[in-house]
């Protein structure tokens, strides 16, 4: 195995990663990884078999990539082969920055979601001075990277009409399930084998059966008008994000976007919205019915899904890529 950057070398020790079989990508995934193993799928940290997730446990690979504190690393369960992602945190960062119990709040709520659009969390471990969350892994990585690699930068309106779709499926379950999301954006989608969106960071999610909320979260340029004016916000705020998402895939910028944060939020305050020429008529009706300053007259996700433009894109997508809402694993 290679050293990089990401390397931590603690980290590998203990895992006792063999050189005899590297842990790499290969046509054996697509085959074998249908479905986790009954003792990984666990909605806390003891397995199946009453005992706990340790490192020895797992085979670690290469870095998959770099967070605020720590990286992710692909792995493999020793017994069952199934692959994963490892994020691994340290816990001297995460108590320096003071978000333990932003951490505690993440996993507690994406453990207990089971949607084919949002990332699967199967459990959790920790030693004395590392965090280990054990993730589904997403086989082509991270969709901010994708976007980035588009020729102009921006996706063409069918396959963000795709994304939109799925990403509507996948916000009216956590509805469902009374969760607010607060940080939709490209950086927080991962992509699945078959190309499908996976939402994978809950890090500003929040529980909120009943209450409204006044915490301000979220990225600068995705932060709906209720946020920057101070005021409460339920989960309305991420339908706001969804529009703001759909205007960066077919533009390749969010629409607020500017050179200080003082003027961001202007902008955002007066939904200075404007569109480039290539913009097709029925994307810019559902950006622009999304993006309203009052989060009563934005349009729900049930009116997302049945939009025309949505609907036109995504008429002749596959059974598995397009009714993902209706399967909970």
């Amino acid at each position: 195995m290679q050293t990089t950057e990401y390397k931590d070398k603690g980290l590998m020790t203990a895992a006792g990663t063999s050189q005899r079989t590297p842990l790499q990508e290969t046509h054996k995934y697509t085959q074998q990884q249908q479905h986790p193993p009954m003792s990984m799928d666990s909605d806390d940290t003891e397995r199946k078999d009453n005992r706990r997730w340790s490192l020895d446990n797992f085979e670690i690979g290469r870095p998959l990539g770099k967070g605020k504190f720590g990286n992710v690393y692909l792995a493999r369960e020793k017994v069952s082969k199934y692959i994963v992602a490892l994020k691994v945190m340290f816990k001297s960062q995460l108590q320096k920055a003071n978000v333990e119990h932003q951490l505690r709040r993440e996993i507690e709520i994406q453990s207990h979601l089971r949607h084919p659009n949002i990332l699967r969390l199967y459990g959790y471990f920790h030693d004395d001075v590392r965090v280990y969350l054990i993730l589904e892994y997403a086989p082509r990585g991270e969709l901010y990277k994708e976007l980035q690699n588009q020729p102009n930068q921006h996706f063409d309106e069918s396959r963000s009409a795709k994304y939109i779709m799925q990403l509507a499926h996948a916000l009216r379950y956590c509805h469902s399930k009374k969760v607010i999301h607060r940080d939709i954006k490209p950086e927080n989608l991962l992509l699945s084998l078959r190309g499908d969106l996976k939402i994978a960071d809950f890090g500003w999610s929040v529980h909120a059966p009943s209450s409204r909320r006044t915490t301000l979260c979220g990225t600068l340029d995705y932060l709906p008008p209720e946020m920057v004016e101070g005021k409460a916000h339920d989960e309305k705020v991420d339908l706001w994000s969804l529009g703001v998402l759909c205007y960066e895939f077919l533009c390749g910028k969010p629409p607020f976007e500017a050179e200080s944060s003082s003027t961001t939020y202007e902008k955002i305050s007066s939904v200075d919205l404007k569109f480039p020429p290539h913009v097709s008529t029925k994307a810019k009706d559902l950006v622009v019915r999304l993006l309203q300053h009052n989060p009563r007259e934005r349009l729900l996700l049930d009116g997302v899904l049945q939009h025309p433009w949505i609907t036109t894109h995504t008429s002749n997508l596959t059974t598995t890529s397009k009714h993902t809402s209706s399967t909970q694993q």
